[in-house]
């Protein structure tokens, strides 16, 4: 995720700034980190990721982003680009020209990567769940097939959730029950440690 942090701004300065950039930049509490690209392996899961949620909730009241939306973390002073997202909140079910941010998503989807998987493991953990809306939290391995579902469980707190291929992959927070071959559909990682399989 993260290149070089440019001086404190302010998050109006930034996002102005932000329009005008060629690459996206993410602003944590008043700086502003270049996003590295990511792989094709990487885009090809979030894509598998974005289409099934995508398909399952057409017609919903629920609205799902991929990639080049902003993700607002108010509590944390920070905007993100999460790699998917979900967001069931009625100001998003009609979509204007210019809408470029959400800050209610009930799941976010965060592939990992050897550059970004301690960020989203820690720093945005920390932040996405200071979100009220937010229900669950998914990281997706993507250098072997592997899970991690954070889920909100009621007033208690987290729960984490550590999946391996032939478990059920359920998104409880959208209804969504499905499986590791959709998810890393052709995406190159294997589903089992036989090289064979």
């Amino acid at each position: 995720m993260k290149a070089a942090a440019l001086a404190w701004i302010d998050e109006d300065e930034y996002l102005r700034w932000e329009a005008a950039q060629p690459t996206r930049h993410e602003y944590v509490d008043g700086q502003i980190y270049a996003m590295t690209g990511a792989s094709l392996r990487h885009n090809i899961i979030a894509g598998n990721i974005y289409t099934l949620l995508r398909h399952h909730l057409r017609g919903s009241p629920c609205r799902t982003f991929l990639t080049d939306v902003k993700l607002r973390v108010a509590k944390q002073r920070s905007i993100y680009y999460p790699d998917v997202m979900v967001t069931c909140d009625p100001r998003h079910q009609q979509v204007e020209p210019g809408d470029f941010m959400v800050e209610q998503p009930r799941l976010v989807v965060e592939v990992l990567s050897t550059t970004t998987a301690a960020t989203d493991r820690r720093e945005k953990w920390h932040a996405y769940r200071t979100l009220p809306s937010l229900q669950e939290y998914v990281l997706i391995e993507q250098d072997r097939a592997a899970i991690t579902i954070h889920r909100r469980d009621g007033d208690i707190g987290w729960q984490r959730i550590e999946l391996q291929p032939g478990d059920p992959v359920e998104f409880a927070s959208v209804e969504l029950v499905t499986d590791f071959a959709a998810i890393y559909d052709e995406s190159g990682v294997p589903l089992s440690d036989d090289p064979h399989a």
